[in-house]
């Protein structure tokens, strides 16, 4: 019901899809719309297609999607090989050897989206509930894990030689980065500002994010705030990780794919998922754990 917003989706310009729609119209010697200066609506002609249209799109997506997976590789993007998306893509390469399935490395939920709705990038990992809703509309996502949060510190912090480090004792005396600097993360961004923000925790200003344990062993020695991380993350040379308690802070890992993607690999990683969540507790949510009621929403019931 808004051209300018059905161009972005599309990533066409607002005119070619005008034009086009005004030429499916006259071919089929119908208007489809109602159009004013302040709105746009659909005719009954409009209204009797639509449900046409979208079954006949979805059987264009299924049969492009079918036959693209006889004869290319599954792109998926792992972030860090030692954390949940390393883990899954492992064991679906061990579970199914004959899917051909290709690691990247973006790192950031916010931009490997945008890969994946660009047809650049297949699956990903992350947290879906910070995604802007025109993203999600066109994704299917699948929770996996419930991560504990930590504190990735230098080694000579004052708080590195603690065991577990309680949230209340942040507040007023450390701030927290949770790398407001990028906007390919900006769904991480905003998990560490919803819990920092309740606790009156200061976070870290912006920086440009460092890409690779290394880049990030020196940003941390160059910067020397405590890093908000997942505890699944391997900590860099030269640093300590250290789990926040008080309550535990929760981040939900969901894998996040198009829609109308089928392919073998896809196939695998979900089967690799189930099998280790099952295996290994990874949907169990602590008693009194910390989560956005945005993020508690995707849970399966």
């Amino acid at each position: 019901m808004h051209f300018g917003r059905a161009a972005g989706r599309l990533y066409a310009a607002q005119q070619s899809v005008s034009r086009d729609i005004r030429r499916l119209e006259r071919d089929l010697g119908v208007h489809l719309f109602t159009r004013s200066t302040r709105a746009v609506g659909l005719t009954p002609a409009g209204e009797r297609l639509l449900p046409r249209a979208r079954r006949l799109l979805a059987l264009h997506d299924e049969l492009v999607a079918d036959a693209s997976a006889q004869r290319r590789p599954l792109l998926v993007d792992i972030n860090n090989p030692g954390a949940t998306a390393g883990t899954v893509l492992n064991e679906a390469r061990r579970m199914a050897p004959e899917a051909e399935l290709m690691a990247r490395f973006h790192g950031g939920l916010t931009a490997s989206a945008e890969e994946i709705l660009a047809h650049r990038l297949d699956v990903a990992f992350g947290r879906v509930a910070g995604l802007e809703p025109r993203v999600r509309t066109w994704l299917r996502q699948v929770p996996v894990r419930l991560e504990p949060l930590g504190l990735m510190l230098v080694e000579d912090h004052p708080l590195a030689g603690c065991e577990r480090i309680a949230l209340p004792a942040l507040a007023g005396r450390h701030r927290v980065d949770a790398m407001m600097g990028s906007p390919e993360t900006a769904e991480w961004t905003d998990l560490g500002r919803r819990l920092l923000a309740e606790r009156g925790i200061t976070m870290a200003p912006p920086r440009t994010r460092p890409t690779g344990a290394e880049e990030m062993a020196l940003y941390i020695r160059r910067h020397r705030d405590p890093v908000l991380v997942s505890m699944q993350l391997p900590p860099a040379a030269g640093t300590v990780v250290r789990p926040l308690v008080d309550p535990v802070p929760l981040s939900l890992v969901s894998m996040v794919f198009d829609s109308a993607l089928r392919h073998p690999g896809l196939d695998a990683l979900l089967r690799a998922a189930e099998k280790l969540a099952a295996a290994e507790d990874w949907m169990r949510r602590p008693a009194g754990a910390w989560l956005p009621a945005e993020d508690a929403a995707l849970l399966p019931e």
